[in-house]
């Protein structure tokens, strides 16, 4: 049985969204209405669901492959890739890491 994990989002992870709201808005690119969302929510450090968890893990998996970007840059905030403004909105690197150290103790793997 799994043990009862807290849902709330970390600083870094936080920063991270708020970082990716700030650059979406200068730079006009990246992410959609539903990443937005997350990244509101996830700035203000509301707690996620179990739900919300498996689908931060997805996207994270889907998204890989936009770091592999010919336009803009991966991780310039002075010329930021659609890629990489998406993928702070969702929480970066933290937030990848952390969703997926929550589904694992969801699932019941150590």
């Amino acid at each position: 049985m799994a043990t009862k994990q807290d849902l709330t989002p970390p600083a870094a992870v936080a920063a991270n969204a708020k970082k990716g709201l700030e650059l979406r808005e200068r730079f006009g690119r990246g992410g959609t209405e539903v990443g937005v969302e997350r990244a509101e929510g996830l700035a203000a450090r509301k707690p996620v669901t179990e739900a919300d968890v498996a689908h931060i893990a997805s996207y994270f998996a889907r998204h890989e492959v936009d770091k592999d970007t010919h336009s803009h840059k991966w991780g310039d905030d002075a010329d930021p890739s659609a890629g990489y403004v998406a993928w702070l909105l969702w929480g970066g690197d933290e937030g990848r890491a952390w969703a997926e150290r929550l589904k694992r103790g969801l699932d019941g793997a150590p």
